[in-house]
């Protein structure tokens, strides 16, 4: 199959720059992170970052979706209209339909909340951008999360993290959702380059926004959780050989990796079987011969990446026991394969929960969340006032009815 390359694709000039932030440029390693004094922090108050029009919000919202517009048709001329993927196409739009009051509801905070700052610029590349989720008050430095949404390699965008953004916000964690190219816009090395990129840009530019540089989580999802590993360990390879780097792998307080895939041989007949077909999947991957070097499972056990896997944070990986789309296989033989060569990993599977009960379907129920209670628990383990706060917030608000949500689940394409 032959595939495009369009990294020079001037279809970045679609989105209006949020920011006019430039590019981190790479440093050696001793590489500074750029502070900015508490008292600043204080005197500008989130609601006041972002600032614009109704009609600039509908003019981004209108370019954005062209974008996306024109690479589903793009994307079409690579998997054709066969049977399988209008069904799926189906089952997806009434997925749609049945959570869109939930969808709604988060779509109006995203696009209008001034706690929102979308589509900051961090690159030069198309998609170079990340929306960053604020607390209502930025008294002291705050914890950073950043995120990589999934999407199966190519239906990826940022703000499909708004839920999680909006969520972990109101617990005081400041949340950026990287954005990056999808397939076929880019490749898998795109897409880790540029996560790269945002995570470099997030680690130098947070206490801007009253981040704490010295307590960022890195978190993916899906495909996501591949793309974020990848970027993890070919960092940690970077500097275990003494290249130049922008950020450091020691940053990271932790990774959350949230039903994810690590090991891509073992993946290509169970992607095949599920409708990303083999000749797609490859053509995304740069080839077979490519699956290796984009595998976090099979980079860890190499022998010239011995001194990287000491620089690797703590993992933690979250999988639905009931997920079809990436077997929680996945996580349980990284984890294993981690433990084995000396890092730190650890797994916390979910017992009758999906690919999307966990990402989706819970939140939009509201009340309790196992898999959001970790995350903010781990992430202010250390902040006793944190979670005395925590611990007295109100009980989370439903956003989609149950039936709603069951029937949802029952025709999920995922």
């Amino acid at each position: 199959m032959e595939m495009e390359n369009n990294k020079g694709d001037d279809k970045s000039q679609l989105l209006p720059r949020a920011s006019t932030v430039p590019p981190i440029p790479y440093t050696n390693n001793n590489y500074q992170r750029r502070r900015k004094p508490l008292s600043k922090a204080k005197s500008t108050p989130p609601r006041l970052y972002r600032q614009g029009s109704f009609s600039r919000d509908i003019g981004h919202a209108a370019a954005e979706t062209y974008l996306i517009t024109w690479l589903s048709f793009k994307l079409l001329s690579y998997l054709g209209l066969g049977y399988r993927w209008i069904t799926r196409f189906m089952g997806l739009a009434l997925y749609a339909m049945l959570l869109m009051p939930g969808f709604l509801q988060v779509a109006y905070y995203y696009f209008f909340s001034p706690l929102v700052r979308r589509s900051v610029v961090y690159g030069d590349q198309p998609r170079n951008r990340l929306d960053l989720y604020l607390p209502e008050k930025i008294d002291s430095p705050k914890p950073v999360v950043a995120f990589v949404t999934g999407g199966a390699w190519i239906i990826g965008y940022k703000a499909w993290g708004s839920l999680l953004g909006k969520q972990l916000s109101e617990h005081d964690i400041i949340v950026a959702c990287i954005d990056y190219r999808n397939f076929p816009q880019g490749t898998i090395g795109d897409m880790v380059e540029d996560v790269s990129q945002g995570i470099s840009f997030v680690c130098n530019t947070v206490a801007d926004y009253g981040g704490d540089p010295d307590r960022i989580y890195l978190m993916g999802q899906s495909a996501g959780a591949h793309i974020a590993s990848c970027a993890l360990m070919k960092q940690a390879i970077k500097e275990s050989r003494g290249e130049s780097v922008s950020w450091s792998t020691s940053q990271m307080k932790a990774y959350f990796g949230l039903s994810g895939g690590y090991n891509l041989p073992n993946l290509v007949d169970h992607f095949n079987n599920r409708g990303l077909y083999r000749s797609v999947f490859l053509s995304i991957m740069e080839g077979e011969e490519s699956l290796p070097n984009f595998s976090p499972e099979i980079m860890v056990q190499d022998q010239s990446s011995k001194a990287a896997v000491q620089l690797l944070p703590h993992i933690i990986l979250f999988h639905g026991a009931a997920d079809s789309s990436i077997p929680p296989d996945s996580s349980k033989t990284f984890v294993d394969t981690l433990n084995g060569v000396g890092a730190q990993a650890e797994l916390i599977l979910y017992e009758g929960k999906t690919h999307t009960d966990l990402f989706l379907q819970d939140p939009l129920r509201g009340g309790k969340d196992d898999l959001f209670d970790h995350i903010v628990a781990y992430i202010h383990a250390n902040d006793k006032e944190a979670l005395a706060k925590d611990a007295m917030a109100p009980p989370r608000k439903r956003l989609v009815p149950e039936i709603l949500l069951k029937l949802a689940r029952r025709v999920s394409p995922f």
